[in-house]
Order: structure tokens, then sequence, then C-alpha cells
């Protein structure tokens, strides 16, 4: 069974009220993935949601906390300072940001061979992982 990563934009259209067609789309991604492959998120992406999910979507934090349960179905991968030495050579060799070569990074010791994101260039290969934005 194929792997995708998800990166925390994903799950949190899953919630966006303001953004309706977003959140179709990534509901509709995240059943897929629950259907035919291995949904992964790493435990940066868990801090991530909870973070904006309670600042930014206003989504109370018992509620949220809850959300980071169900998350637990998927694989988690943890992110320690083999994984951070990684990003940073990622960051600096593809002139990304720290965290989004972080979420590359996890994606890559995970073996996914795509990542869902709206915040890198789709198409784009990186690390031997595809980056799909499932919004465009």
């Amino acid at each position: 069974m194929s792997k995708a990563f998800l990166d925390t934009n994903i799950l949190l259209y899953s919630l966006e009220a303001d953004q309706p067609v977003k959140r179709r789309k990534a509901r509709a991604l995240l059943r897929r993935l629950a259907e035919s492959s291995t949904p992964v998120i790493s435990t940066q992406i868990l801090q991530e949601f909870y973070v904006a999910g309670t600042t930014k979507l206003g989504v109370e934090p018992l509620v949220a906390k809850s959300l980071l349960r169900s998350f637990e179905n998927m694989e988690i991968v943890q992110i320690d300072p083999n994984l951070i030495r990684e990003a940073v050579d990622i960051s600096i060799l593809n002139r990304l940001s720290f965290w989004d070569s972080l979420v590359i990074a996890a994606a890559e010791s995970a073996r996914c061979e795509v990542l869902y994101t709206e915040d890198l260039s789709d198409g784009r290969i990186l690390r031997g992982v595809r980056i799909e934005n499932p919004f465009r």
C-alpha cells in the first residue's frame, strides 16, 4: 500500500468553515487516503494543528485534543535530531523554510510517495517525494 504525507493545512482545511471548497476537497482527500493508502503525519503536524486550530480557527482546546487523538490512526513520524539535521540540509540546498523542509524530511523518512500540501510547488519532487496541491 502506498503512503501519503499530509501537511497541517490539509487537516486544518477539513475544519475550515470559511473555505467550503477547500474543506470539501480536504475531507474527500482524507476519506480517499483512509481507504486506499496509509496516511502519514509527524509530531510537528500534530503540534501545528493544535496551535493553528485553537488560535486561527477558534477550535475549543478539548475538541482539538480529541481531534489529535483521532489522528493517531495514521502513521506518525517522530521528529528527532537526525530529521532536524536532514531538514537543515533540505532547507539550505533547496532554499526552503526550515519548517517546510522538516515536513519533507519526515515524509522521506516514512517512505511516502507523495506529500499533500498547498505550501510547496505542485509537481516538484524533493528527496523522492512528489508534492501535490489538492486545492489547485
